[in-house]
């Protein structure tokens, strides 16, 4: 991997789509596109390596200096190129410097917890619209996409309140700083969204079209809001020196209503000017609007505003509002002159405010196809041809050329994280506006960010199960990549390793499932719970582990005298066929409880099985001859005569056997073990044959 030569750049290309960077931003209309370098890292004085992770990037300094390729610090002092391992830095006088490694996250958005709220309430959102009926009538179904796209955008409005509130609250100037910056983001990411909202989703006519861009304006342009409040709270409106800008705002916001009503407070204060207002009154009043439930046909509203037009026009020509400046400005604006309009330039603050104005005054029945034009030009006369547009006003102009790829492509550069393209373009695709787009790779555009958004979650200690749903949703590649993150989630509790078990198991995912349990069961048993071990390898149905487990479970009864964890034991069912030490321990526990309810017989028939059946290992074969001891010793006779001479098979198997025998040579006790085991097993023999010839007898 070669060095970083310039910079540490935090990028990942895709070569069919676009990159995504970090942001730098002050402002909603200034997403900046600047590359930031490491906090604490210095690519001037040594070249960095960097190794990627599933969500994170492992950066360091290596033992490379920046001249010309040249090794510092280096053992041999050899020259050659940068390493893709990670060196320590080396000093300017050729010693070695202090080492550091940095962690570098793709995503940094997902640990933000004032974020929180957004990734969380979308999540429900998305799932819902991926249920939604399929057959539901086209009418029906594009209403139910307007509300999913508000259901989105009132969550971000939302989580864009939450942060407001943060920055003010919040004592430390680079905590605000922060506060604010995302601030910003979230109301330019809610801005975008409302314009794709009207151009795409609903798709609104013309006609409407200019209805919805007023809203919009309206809504995310409110410092006339403070104004008002501050002309109205003065003790004589008409006089405040921001009388005339609020009124001229709400003549280029179209909210004529708000600016009548400022103007007659005006009429009130000079009665000189009554007449004046009265005319621009009843033109305001008059101008003809598009509206929602209106059933007049374009025609039709194009003949009215034309006379309306003309009226205007001549009342301007008469030198009606000469004596008044502000009344002819504003009789100016009415006609759609743009030059009037650009005097407003700092009212209005952005493009597309402008924008949104020229059309309500000169053409209030634009078509959506029309807008590209009407959009660059705006811009070009409001910035100036010299000017460069910030990335904001990139995306917006592509949204109003249409250019739906060219959007989801300039949004993916200039935001810092997958979650507002990887939403809007699974809501755009459900429009079926993206069906024809295929990526060169196999994966649709929806796909290929609805993956890269739900990777960036399972980086995440607990949004991982957000990122669940998101995989579930992506046909083509959502399985395997479910499979390839679920298996790097460290399980640190058996909460957390159960939650992403019941994942697993509820989508078939054999493999994990069994990864999963062996893990489990391994931590348990370096903890030397048994039980807990057991029970996972168990659910892995691992036959090599439970027999190792159940070893230790025996291990432990013949050093303590007792079984531990006898709930699990006595509970094993069908689960004990996992393997031959499983069922004799599980058949073992059950010989224990008969011995211990007094059913005798049961018991030895059952302790004789697990001798002559071979699934006791050998080893264990003095504890079970032990184990009939007390049974042997019993007043009344248990073992048959049959079952005597097995249980003397098996003694003289276990002492036949070459080491037993060298190790009973050495051992008092266990050659005690023997002698007694021998003795008693005579003795009942003796009984059994006395008992049985007295039954012939009879």
């Amino acid at each position: 991997m070669s060095s970083l030569q310039t910079g540490v750049f935090l990028k990942q290309v895709s070569e069919d789509l676009f990159q995504i960077l970090p942001p730098c931003r002050n402002h909603p209309s200034c997403l900046t596109d600047t590359s930031p370098v490491v906090p604490g890292a210095d690519p001037a004085r040594t070249q960095l390596c960097f190794e990627w992770g599933p969500a994170e990037m492992l950066l360091c300094e290596t033992l490379f200096g920046r001249r010309g390729g040249e090794r510092r610090g280096a053992p041999g002092g050899s020259a050659g190129p940068a390493p893709t391992g990670c060196g320590v830095a080396g000093g300017g006088d050729g010693a070695p410097g202090p080492s550091r490694v940095f962690v570098v996250r793709r995503d940094q958005d997902i640990y933000m917890e004032t974020l929180r709220k957004l990734f969380n309430e979308s999540h429900g959102i998305f799932v819902g619209l991926q249920r939604c009926e399929e057959e539901r009538a086209a009418r029906a179904r594009n209403a139910q996409l307007v509300q999913v796209s508000k259901n989105y955008r009132s969550v971000i409005r939302a989580c864009m309140e939450d942060m407001h509130q943060a920055a003010i609250s919040a004592r430390d100037s680079a905590l605000h700083s922060q506060y604010s910056i995302q601030v910003s983001i979230l109301s330019a990411m809610e801005l975008i969204w409302n314009l794709c909202e009207i151009l795409f989703v609903e798709a609104a006519p013309a006609g409407p079209l200019l209805l919805r861009l007023l809203d919009w304006v309206q809504l995310h342009i409110c410092d006339v809001d403070n104004m008002v409040r501050e002309v109205l709270g003065s003790e004589n409106p008409s006089k405040h020196k921001l009388f005339w800008n609020v009124v001229d705002i709400f003549v280029l916001q179209g909210r004529m209503d708000e600016a009548r009503h400022l103007l007659s407070k005006e009429a009130i204060a000079n009665p000189t000017s009554m007449n004046m207002y009265k005319i621009l009154d009843d033109l305001m009043k008059k101008m003809p609007v598009p509206s929602l439930g209106n059933t007049q046909t374009l025609t039709e509203m194009e003949l009215k505003w034309q006379h309306w037009h003309e009226e205007c026009q001549r009342y301007l020509q008469d030198g009606t509002f000469a004596s008044n400046s502000h009344m002819e400005s504003i009789c100016k604006i009415l006609l759609g002159d743009e030059n009037a309009i650009l005097e407003k330039k700092e009212l209005m603050t952005t493009w597309y405010h402008f924008l949104v104005t020229r059309l309500l005054y000169s053409h209030p029945t634009v078509k959506p196809m029309e807008l590209r034009f009407y959009a660059q030009s705006s811009m070009d006369m409001f910035l100036g041809e010299e000017s460069n547009p910030e990335p904001l006003d990139t995306i917006l102009m592509a949204a109003f050329e249409f250019e739906l790829h060219q959007v989801i492509k300039e949004c993916s550069v200039a935001l810092s994280n997958w979650w507002f393209v990887a939403h809007l373009t699974d809501l755009l695709d459900h429009c079926k506006l993206l069906q024809s787009h295929n990526l060169y790779f196999g994966s649709n555009m929806r796909e290929f960010l609805l993956l890269e958004y739900a990777s960036g979650l399972f980086s995440h200690h607990s949004l991982w199960q957000l990122g669940v749903d998101y995989f579930d949703h992506c046909p083509e590649y959502g399985r395997v990549y479910l499979e390839l993150h679920i298996e790097r989630i460290p399980l640190n509790t058996e909460q957390k390793a159960l939650k992403v078990l019941r994942i697993c198991e509820q989508r078939q995912m054999h493999e994990q499932v069994r990864s999963i349990c062996k893990i489990m069961a391994m931590k348990a048993l370096r903890n030397n719970r048994l039980g807990s071990a057991l029970s996972w390898s168990i659910r892995a149905k691992d036959a090599a582990f439970a027999t190792l487990i159940s070893d230790r479970f025996l291990k432990d009864y013949c050093e303590r005298g007792y079984f531990s964890d006898l709930d699990l034991i006595d509970n094993l069912g069908p689960s004990m066929l996992l393997s031959d030490r499983l069922t004799f321990l599980g058949k073992y526990r059950e010989f224990h409880r008969l011995y211990g309810e007094k059913r005798f017989s049961e018991a030895a028939r059952l302790l004789l099985m697990l001798m002559t059946a071979h699934i006791a290992p050998c080893s264990f074969w003095m504890t079970l001859l032990t184990d009939a001891l007390p049974l042997l010793e019993q007043k009344e006779v248990i073992f048959s005569a049959e079952q005597t001479y097995e249980l003397m098979r098996c003694l003289e198997d276990l002492t036949a056997r070459k080491l037993d025998k060298q190790k009973f040579q050495d051992d008092d006790v266990e050659t005690m073990k023997v002698e007694m085991l021998r003795l008693a097993l005579a003795r009942n023999l003796a009984r059994v044959i006395v008992k049985e010839g007295t039954l012939e007898g009879s």
